[in-house]
């Protein structure tokens, strides 16, 4: 059986998957799409890269997420699809690229420093 795998990543979520010939069923960490992310836009952002490219019903996805919090998996899941979609056809590509579904976003959280409240904030100051 043909299977296409690779690995999306965004914040400190990283999404293992898993493309297979299919019906367009998505199962993410055992579950429904739908059960896993309760919200509709990452339902959306998910089908994304299979909208761009009309192949929505032409693979199912066997994905595994860890890490991070909704937002990052949903995006680290639609980064793999993307890049697994661009595996079992390089042709996809173009599309892909104009989408901008094959670049890494790279933002993470910056660090807390010391001395202060956070990353960037202060605490606050009193002059008397």
């Amino acid at each position: 059986m043909e299977q296409y795998y690779s690995t999306g990543r965004r914040k400190t979520s990283v999404a293992r998957v898993f493309l297979r010939p299919g019906t367009g069923k998505i199962l993410v960490n055992k579950h429904d799409v739908n059960e896993y992310f309760k919200r509709d836009i990452y339902i959306h952002q998910i089908k994304h890269p299979f909208d761009v490219t009309n192949s929505l019903d032409k693979f199912d996805v066997y994905a595994t997420v860890k890490g991070g919090g909704t937002t990052g998996q949903a995006e680290a899941l639609v980064h793999g699809i993307a890049r697994a979609l661009l595996v079992s056809n390089e042709e996809l590509r173009k599309d892909l690229r104009q989408a901008n579904l094959l670049t890494r976003d790279s933002r993470i959280t910056e660090r807390k420093k010391y001395g202060q409240r956070g990353a960037r904030a202060k605490f606050q100051f009193s002059k008397r």
